[in-house]
């Protein structure tokens, strides 16, 4: 397909202004880790806010937790929840999770602890097996959310 210079000047300058109307929002918030690369802790737009991955750093002290998956794993829940939480959002407006591991036979640990915070109407969810994760986490969590 391809568009005359017109539409393309209208197709750009709908952007620009959806763009500068304050739909497109960085959340950013003090009670969990800063990002540790070049993206936002998250991203809200039209209702739906993207939570980039977590790892467990503990927010106080920006190092890993100690301990295994599920100590990182509630360390990652608590920064997940803290970032929806700066955003206006909660645990119960979560409808997308991916849980990605550095060992698939923390499957069944990571899964106690995450369903802890996600007691009724669970998101729904993909979990892998990765070959790294950042600074050596054990698992990291990326999640949506919409209002």
């Amino acid at each position: 397909m391809i568009l005359s210079t017109s539409a393309k000047k209208t197709i750009m300058k709908i952007y620009n202004e959806i763009r500068s109307s304050g739909m497109k929002k960085i959340i950013s918030t003090t009670a969990a880790p800063g990002a540790i690369g070049p993206y936002s802790q998250a991203v809200e737009i039209n209702g739906t806010l993207y939570v980039s991955g977590q790892v467990a750093i503990d927010p106080a002290t920006g190092k890993i937790v100690e301990g295994g998956i599920k100590e990182q794993t509630t360390q990652v829940m608590k920064n997940i929840k803290a970032i929806l939480l700066a955003a206006g959002y909660s645990l119960s407006d979560v409808v997308k999770s991916t849980c990605l591991l550095a060992d698939m036979s923390d499957f069944k640990a990571m899964n106690e602890v995450y369903a802890m915070f996600y007691t009724s109407d669970q998101p729904a969810r993909a979990a892998f097996a990765v070959k790294g994760l950042p600074l050596g986490a054990l698992i990291e969590i990326e999640t949506i959310a919409v209002k």
